[in-house]
Parts: structure tokens; C-alpha cells; sequence
């Protein structure tokens, strides 16, 4: 019998089925498997949850009434009926106000498949009917984003492709310093999907070569792997301090690379004058360090001399620049390999996000393989990805983006597929308001999320197990027919089959499909892909034998990367893309944009709420919000996987045992958390490997505020109740997630049932 093969951001699988019984096993030579996979057949066949029919909310359906959008009964209707429904408010939408009304942001991890991947098929449609208003950056790395052109001249995506391999780290780097560790959890995935997780392995090679490692973290558990990782707690968000009293301790003992600065740095004057404080009067001593980052003197003194001494990397991770001022500590730790000179060496130098998911830092060729074309969008209005609550609620409002002043546009129609905002914004009780504001949102949804059931109009969506599409990552030496798994046992269509019906209501069908179904559209990107490889010096099977086989392997794709190699190797042929043409530890584009809180040359500025404040009430908490190890971002939350490590049916928060013990905590015992913004309750678990001042409550238990005795608490445990809606500085705007504080009391009331794990009140059409 012919195997069957899928794929999702967690993995590619083999597919046994005995009867009824469908198993999901990961591929035989994928060397740790994600955990994440051992939920996501149950969660796609919870058929409780599952949305079985389009539904239209009962306020907009009856008098399009907007105000009661997050808590409202739902009317199933037929799909002609919501089809119709939909395209008239298009329509309506366009004429009245113009595209630039309609925000599609979509953002989030869709599937897998290179062809039914929603945001790109809703993209590709809204740009045949004259575009919309879109959306810049990541949630991920935007920070980063904007920050890496002006001072590498690199874009993120290219920085990422660049990054040192970690098979010449595990074989050559002596000391791997770790500001904010580098998590198998968040190992686990990546976007566009993996075969395989290998970045344990390559950290215990890196072991048994006898690389020593510092994790430099709230949480010991951000370094997962047997290396013996010596583990420094560092209060949270005061990795830039900590960074510049290393570079003091460079300086001050003479162990930084002056000849390699003046060679390929420019501002290294400006910045040393501040380090050593002859600009500002403060130098940034290991002492002045200790009192903000409680790392003792003498710990900074050997870090810097360990860092001086041994082939080192620093390495940073995605999450560390979710934080106010997030640009900062990236800056510095690039800004200390410089110091060091060993930028463009194998295994040294800097990184960003080893970790973060699973491909970066992998040797494997990156080969740019096809996709479903887009199209041009004509609106040029957008905004920050994170922006959104500010959009919705603010029409008009300017807002500075990597120098320059832009608008918000007079949002009127919402329109998201593939993608969960109640998972990803900060501040969801303020975004929950600002959600009534526009006229109608539409959603394509497989489940009754927090967001489909705050939509007006909500089409049920296959999952990727009940429709055929082919995993194609570049950054991945594997591609996987995703055979359809089951027939959808529900009245669901595939995104692309949505937007074919409203395509044709709108005159557009032609463009939009062009006169190809799905089978043929796979042909089509399978033709093109054998042109890609083609150009690779390979051949690809044909598209029946792929399809048969399930599984191909790209041959040779083994290659190693150093990060900044040619550059360093000649500056003056290979500068690179920056006004200098060298890497900017002071930056005149950012001097002449004055921005307070994005200044020309990295320096420590103090959070907008951090556990240093002496003005901050007694038992304050700094909220760790990180990845969990059991879903993905939010996706199978109603799996067993991530229902496994619930407790009471609440999400875990970490406590440090003696703070516990002083609040009379036991692990199992029900905390509310909470602070000016929201309130949230959540299961305590005890341990001592976390910041004693610090709590960590992973993102993702889907949204469920509810009134209990007059007020609203998030029942579930979704720390985006707590976290702050501010972007981390003018030139970015990118999130600041990991800056929060919280206070935490025991919860004595009776507990309230979770309500999002069961469907919204729906009735059937008059």
C-alpha cells in the first residue's frame, strides 16, 4: 500500500491509518520529533469545536449592529446566502470609502501547504478587486526588522539566510554566550514547515567538542540542551546593561580587537566615549551593571574576560528584542562581537535566533522555490503589524515608522484567514474594544476561536489533513506531497474555494483562479518547481511520481554558511549595504531621525515598567511570556497535547519557590494575575529554575474574558491580558511582550468553567 505523507510548522509526518484510526507518525530520520504534533489529529477532529456551517452573527445580520460583536449568538446559513452577504459588503465597502477601508492583516502561522496558504490566497484576491490596507513586520522580529538594514545592511530575511551554521559553531565556538538562551521549544517549528529538528543535536556535538555555555536568562529552561550550560539569571529586560558593562571590561583591560573596529565598524569612538562615560558622566561599570541587572561584578568581570579568551559566538534570540526598546540589546551584542574581531570566523561572532525555530543556523542550501502569486496591491496604506488595536480605534492618527510619518487609514471592514489577533496583539481587553469599531469582519476559521466568534460573518475552512498541497520551505532540504489525510466530515470549503465564490460574485473569477482548479494549480507549482531545480543542477520527478513517492530529497544540499564571511574577507570589494558600507555601531540615518527612544548608538534605557523602578508597589512580578511547548502560538490549544499541561483547565504559570512560599502558593493552587491592564487566572506550578521575581505564562490559551462580580477576567490564563500595547520605540513599533508587570493573589472564589473550548451560542435561520 502507498504511504501517505503531511506536513505542518511542527513537522513532516507519515500517515497510518487502521480502520478508523488515523495516526500522524514523524518521519523515521527526524532526529526530536516535536511534541507539538501529538495534539494536532485530536484538536482537527474535535468536533465540538469545529465550525460545521458559514454563520452570520444574529446583531449584524438583523441590523448590523456592531457593539455587541464580542459576545453575541451566531445564525447558520447556507453558503450561497453568506457568500452573497459578504460580496454585497465588499462591494458596499469599496464604493463608499475605497479600498483602503478593508485591513486584511491575516496575520499568523497558516498552513503549511504552498498553495493553500490563506493569507496569500486572500491577498492575491483583495488585489483583484483594487487591494487593501496591509500590514508591515512580524510580531517575531520586528524590531529587528527595521533595525538590521540601517545598521548590517541586510534585511532580516537576508540576515537569517546568513547566519552562521550551527554545524561550524558545534565544531570550532569555544564559548557560546546565550542572551536569552536557545530554547527547544520554540526548536520545534518554523514557518512553511520542517522535516526534520536538528538544533539539539548540533548543540550536544557542540558539547562532547567541549564548548563551555552561558545562558543568560530569566529562565534556565531557555537552554534545554545536556551542555552544561552555566546559567546566569539576569532580571528581565536588562540584557542591554549587562552587555555594555562587557564592553567596559573590554576597554578597561585592553581585550577588544581596535584594529578590526577601525576596519569594519564605523562609530566606534562615539560609542566607547559613552561606555566609558565621557558623554553622559555615568560609566558602565560591572558595578553599575550589578545594581540593574542583578549579575554580580565579579560574574560580568569573567564573562568578558571568558568572551575575550575563547572562540566566541553571542548569540541572541527573537524574543529578546520583544521588549521596550528592543532595538538595544541587539545592537550591543553585535556591537561586542565586533569588540572581540571575530565576526566572519567558523562558529563566531554574533547570531540572531538559533532556536527561535527550527531552520536557522542550518546547513542546507536555500533554493527559492514557487509560490501563488499575489499580485500588486494599488492601496499603499499600511500599518505596523502591531498597530492594529491603534488602527481600529484611532482613524487619522500619525504615527512615526522607520523615519518617516504615516496615517492610519478609516478602517471599515476587517477581513483575517489564517491568523489569530487574539492570540498574538498585547492588551486584548483593549483590543476587544477596539474590535466593535469597524462595520463588519469576516473570518475563515476551522474552529470557534477567539477571534471567529468575535467575526460577523464566519466561513468554515478545511484543515490541512482534508485537502492535498505540497510542503515546500526553502530552508529545507525536503519536499512533502500532503496527501489529504480524510474527507472533511463538516460543510467546509478551502479558502481558495471562498474566495473562488466570491470572486465570481465580484466579476473577478477569471483573474483570481485563472481558469485552473486546485489539481491544476499543484501542477503548476510543481512545473515551475522543476525549472528551480533545474537552475540547481537537479531534477525533480515528475508530478505523479512525487505524488506517489510522498517524499523528496533534494540532493547535495548540504552547505555551510558564515555569517559577514566575504565581507570581512575584503571590505573594500564586498561592503556591505549600509551608508558607511561597514557595520554601524553609530548610525547617522538614526542621529538625523531624532528619535528619543531609538538613539545613534546603542545604549541602556530604561523599560517602561521594569522590576529596577523604585516606585513600584511591593511583590511585583515580570511577566515571561514565551512560546509554549505544547501548541504553536495558539494553534491546537483544544489538542490533547496542550490540554495535557493544563491544570483545573487553566494554563501554568512558573513561580520561584520562595516567592511562593511567602505568598502561601502551592503548585496546583489557582492565581489570579493581574495589573492596571487585565486580569487573567492561571494554575501555579513552583520552581526554582526562574528569576526569584519573575513569572512565566506561556502565550497561546485561547481568549476568554468573562464578567465575575462586575468585573472582566480572562478565565483561561492568556497573559496578553497583561502585556503592554506600545511599540518598543518610534523607529520599529514592534511589540513589546516581554515587558510587563504583574501582582499575583491567591484565587479564593468559586472557578468559573472555560467557555472558549466550547462553541458560541448558534441557532438555526428563521
Amino acid at each position: 500500500m502507498r504511504q501517505k505523507y503531511t506536513a505542518a510548522h511542527w513537522g513532516s509526518y507519515q500517515v497510518n491509518a487502521s480502520g478508523d484510526e488515523v495516526k500522524l507518525e514523524p518521519l523515521d530520520d527526524d532526529p526530536n520529533p516535536s511534541t507539538i504534533g501529538n495534539g494536532w489529529m485530536s484538536a482537527t477532529t474535535d468536533n465540538q469545536l469545529r465550525i460545521t456551517k458559514p454563520a452570520v452573527r444574529k446583531g449584524w445580520l438583523e441590523n448590523r449592529q456592531t457593539s455587541n460583536r464580542c459576545n453575541d449568538t451566531y445564525i447558520e446559513v447556507e453558503w450561497d446566502v453568506a457568500l452573497d452577504l459578504a460580496a454585497k459588503e465588499l462591494t458596499r465597502v469599496r464604493q463608499a470609502h475605497g479600498n483602503s477601508a478593508i485591513y486584511a492583516g491575516s496575520y499568523g502561522w497558516a498552513s503549511t501547504g504552498r498553495f493553500h496558504h490563506a493569507q496569500s490566497q486572500l491577498k492575491r484576491f483583495l488585489n483583484t478587486i483594487g487591494g487593501f490596507t496591509s500590514s508591515k513586520t512580524t510580531y517575531s522580529h520586528g524590531a529587528a526588522e527595521v533595525l538590521l538594514p540601517h545598521i548590517t545592511g541586510m534585511s532580516n530575511r537576508v540576515f537569517q539566510d546568513e547566519m552562521t551554521s550551527l554545524e561550524l559553531v558545534a565544531e570550532h565556538c569555544e564559548y557560546l554566550v546565550c542572551f536569552g538562551g536557545i530554547s527547544a521549544r520554540t526548536a520545534q517549528i518554523t514557518s512553511s514547515g520542517t522535516s526534520k529538528h536538528e538544533v539539539e543535536n548540533w548543540l550536544e556535538a557542540a558539547r562532547q567538542n567541549g564548548m563551555k555555555v552561558v545562558n543568560i536568562s530569566p529562565l534556565r529552561s531557555d537552554f534545554s540542551s545536556d551542555a552544561g550550560a552555566q546559567w546566569l539569571p539576569i532580571r528581565p529586560n536588562t540584557d542591554a546593561a549587562l552587555m555594555l558593562a562587557i564592553a567596559h571590561t573590554l576597554i578597561d583591560r585592553n581585550l577588544y580587537d581596535e584594529a578590526f573596529l577601525n576596519t569594519y565598524c564605523v562609530g566606534w569612538d562615539a560609542f566607547k566615549a559613552y561606555v566609558m562615560g565621557d558623554t553622559d558622566g555615568i560609566a558602565k561599570t560591572p558595578e553599575w551593571a550589578e545594581e540593574i541587572t542583578e549579575i554580580s561584578e565579579s560574574d560580568i568581570i569573567e564573562l568578558a574576560e571568558n568572551m575575550a579568551r575563547y572562540k566566541t559566538m553571542v548569540s541572541t534570540t527573537w524574543a529578546m528584542q520583544r521588549a521596550d526598546h528592543g532595538e538595544q540589546p541587539i545592537w550591543l551584542a553585535l556591537t561586542l562581537a565586533a569588540m572581540l574581531g571575530q565576526i566572519g570566523q567558523k562558529g563566531t561572532g554574533f547570531s540572531f535566533g538559533y532556536g527561535s525555530t527550527t531552520p536557522v543556523g542550518r546547513s542546507d542550501k536555500l533554493i527559492s522555490w514557487p509560490s501563488v502569486p499575489q499580485g500588486q496591491n494599488p492601496v499603499k496604506d499600511f500599518i505596523p503589524v502591531a498597530k492594529i488595536t491603534e488602527l481600529l480605534s484611532t482613524p487619522g492618527k500619525n504615527f512615526k515608522f522607520d523615519g518617516k510619518t504615516h496615517q492610519m487609514p478609516d478602517i471599515k471592514l476587517v477581513y483575517w484567514a489564517g491568523g489569530n489577533p487574539f492570540h498574538h496583539q498585547q492588551d486584548l481587553n483593549k483590543l476587544n474594544d477596539a474590535w466593535t469599531k469597524p462595520d463588519t469582519v469576516i473570518v475563515h476559521e476551522q474552529f470557534w476561536t477567539s477571534t471567529a466568534r468575535r467575526a460577523d460573518i464566519v466561513f468554515p475552512v478545511t484543515s490541512s489533513l482534508e485537502r492535498d498541497d505540497i510542503m515546500m520551505n526553502r530552508r529545507d532540504p525536503k519536499l512533502v506531497w500532503m496527501e489529504r489525510v480524510y474527507e472533511a466530515k463538516i460543510d467546509a470549503k478551502s479558502d481558495h474555494d471562498i474566495l473562488c465564490g466570491l470572486a465570481e460574485r465580484l466579476g473577478v473569477l477569471d483573474e483570481f483562479a485563472e481558469g485552473k482548479s486546485v489539481d491544476q494549480w499543484l501542477e503548476q507549482l510543481w512545473s515551475d518547481s522543476q525549472k528551480v531545480a533545474k537552475s540547481e543542477e537537479f531534477e525533480l520527478p515528475s508530478f505523479e511520481d512525487f505524488k506517489n513517492e510522498g517524499v523528496f530529497e533534494c540532493p547535495n544540499s548540504s552547505e555551510t554558511r558564515i555569517q559577514f564571511s566575504d565581507f570581512i574577507a575584503d571590505p573594500e570589494a564586498n561592503p556591505l549595504n549600509t551608508p558607511s558600507g561597514k557595520i554601524e555601531i553609530y548610525s547617522e540615518t538614526f542621529a538625523k531621525m531624532e528619535l528619543a527612544d531609538c538613539p545613534p548608538h546603542p545604549m541602556w534605557l530604561e523599560p517602561v515598567e521594569w522590576l529596577g523602578d523604585k516606585n513600584n508597589k511591593p511583590n511585583a512580578l515580570h511577566l515571561i511570556s514565551g512560546q509554549p511547548a505544547t501548541r504553536l502560538h495558539s494553534q491546537l490549544d483544544n489538542g490533547s497535547e496542550s490540554k495535557s499541561t493544563k491544570i483545573k483547565g487553566r494554563e501554568p504559570a512558573y513561580l520561584h519557590t520562595d516567592f511562593a512560599a511567602k505568598m502561601g502558593t502551592q503548585s496546583g493552587d489557582i492565581i489570579l494575575v493581574h495589573n492596571e491592564r487585565g486580569k487573567c487566572l492561571c494554575a501555579a506550578q513552583l520552581t526554582d529554575d526562574i528569576h526569584p521575581q519573575s513569572i512565566s505564562l506561556a502565550t497561546g490559551a485561547w481568549y476568554d474574558p468573562q464578567e465575575i462580580d462586575g468585573e472582566i477576567i480572562e478565565v483561561h490564563g492568556n497573559p496578553n491580558v497583561l502585556t503592554i500595547d506600545k511599540g518598543c520605540s518610534e523607529l520599529s513599533q514592534s511589540n513589546i511582550a516581554h515587558t510587563a508587570l504583574v501582582w499575583v493573589s491567591k484565587w479564593e472564589k468559586p472557578l468559573p468553567p472555560i467557555k472558549v473550548h466550547s462553541p458560541p451560542e448558534i441557532k438555526q435561520p428563521n
